[in-house]
């Protein structure tokens, strides 16, 4: 019996949770991540080989590069773009470690300063000696070498990157090809085991290192270098 007045209301229907969809990965790739990788690198590598033989194309030579990278190179960026600074703080860095790797970046930067300045003075000597006593011809060689050497600089610049992310992927995972003892989020891919499985086995530290740092080496010695050259003739 319900007293006047008193109104009664139905509760809401709940909604029913949708169930989500994991990815269903082939077998082989699930259990051995790290070797499909190492296989894809190699294969696209042996593609590049080829490709200085037979000449298949002007701008084969660059997908081909591209191809090797990309899956460690796409897996490292998820991986690195989930996990928060946090997980990345030192925690066992005695005082003389923090001080020695200072000491380190320190010496460096001094070393890559002093070959600026040397090459800067190079240049102007070489820009000069090229363009004689034309202060038209001499601006217009020091952009065409300023545009020449953009690919070395970006390519220089990448190199470090990738030393760096793979530094970060030895202290999330370390070593493995499957660890059990990562630093990575619990959330991460948790609704995809299989997937989270391959893409931290493809973000192997040293699949980055051999992958893109061969990359990076490819397009500085036969790209930006052989740039550099023609502008200069």
């Amino acid at each position: 019996m319900s007293m006047a007045g008193e109104e009664h209301t139905t509760p809401a229907p709940k909604a029913k949770a949708l169930p989500r969809r994991t990815v269903r990965l082939p077998e082989w790739l699930v259990r051995n991540p790290l070797h499909a990788g190492w296989a894809w690198t190699g294969s696209w590598a042996l593609l590049i080989i080829a490709d200085e033989y037979v000449d298949v194309a002007g701008w084969a030579w660059y997908v081909f590069v591209g191809m090797a990278a990309l899956p460690t190179l796409a897996c490292t960026v998820a991986v690195l773009q989930a996990t928060p600074r946090r997980y990345l703080r030192p925690q066992k860095e005695s005082v003389l470690a923090h001080f020695f790797v200072r000491f380190l970046a320190l010496t460096a930067a001094f070393l890559v300063w002093g070959v600026s300045v040397v090459a800067s003075a190079s240049i102007s000597t070489t820009v000069q000696a090229l363009a004689g006593d034309s202060e038209r011809a001499v601006t217009s060689l020091g952009f065409n070498l300023l545009l020449a050497a953009v690919p070395l600089v970006v390519s220089v610049l990448w190199m470090a990157l990738i030393v760096r992310c793979a530094w970060f992927l030895r202290r999330l995972r370390g070593w493995r090809q499957a660890p059990e003892d990562s630093r990575l989020p619990k959330k991460f891919l948790r609704h995809s085991p299989q997937l989270r499985r391959v893409v931290v086995g493809l973000a192997h530290p040293g699949l980055l290192l051999v992958a893109g740092l061969g990359t990076s080496i490819l397009a500085l010695f036969l790209g930006a270098v052989e740039l550099t050259l023609n502008v200069m003739n």
